[in-house]
């Protein structure tokens, strides 16, 4: 008779098992995010962007596992259609012969009225660049790119950042002691 108490019933063991699966994927998803910590150092952000990105099943493997690194990267336009150039995604580990190179041009997705005013932003305003900022995974799976279009900063502008950040550290410090 005790036994009886203690049956649950097939289904409802599935259920809960697939709850668990849901919220494994829903972490794994939302958990890539590959910065660009140089950019926001040499660069004044003007406006930012999220535009997609056209990839192949072995670069979107990589991405997902966090392979890849937006060090030294940059965008430019070219016959009305964005691209990043030095992207570095590595070749995906269980890819056989269809795995990709690892620097290649990667063309993102804008609306054409965006990628007019960065053209027209960097073409003819001096000291302005499109800078790739993060690479994301989105809530649907897509790999997305954050591009900002910048301004460099001078030396004393990076002097500035620094002793800024310098001083937001020590007011934490102070903080954390009261």
């Amino acid at each position: 008779m005790p036994t009886a108490h203690f049956f649950c019933p097939p289904r409802l063991i599935m259920l809960h098992g697939k709850e668990k699966t849901m919220a494994k994927d829903k972490k794994t998803k939302g958990s890539i995010n590959i910065k660009n910590k140089r950019a926001q150092f040499d660069y004044f952000f003007i406006d930012t962007y999220t535009a997609g990105m056209v990839l192949t099943g072995t670069e979107i493997k990589s991405i997902r596992e966090g392979r890849a690194s937006l060090v030294d990267t940059f965008c430019y336009v070219h016959n009305g259609e964005m691209w990043v150039k030095g992207m570095n995604i590595s070749p995906y580990f269980y890819g056989s012969y269809n795995n990709h190179e690892a620097r290649r041009d990667r063309k993102l997705l804008l609306n054409k009225k965006e990628i007019k005013y960065l053209e027209q932003n960097t073409k003819h305003q001096s000291g302005f660049t499109i800078v790739p900022v993060r690479v994301f995974i989105n809530e649907k799976g897509f790999a997305k790119m954050e591009i900002a279009l910048a301004k460099g900063k001078k030396e004393y502008d990076k002097r500035n950042t620094l002793k800024d950040k310098e001083d937001r550290r020590e007011m934490d410090r102070v903080m954390k002691h009261f």
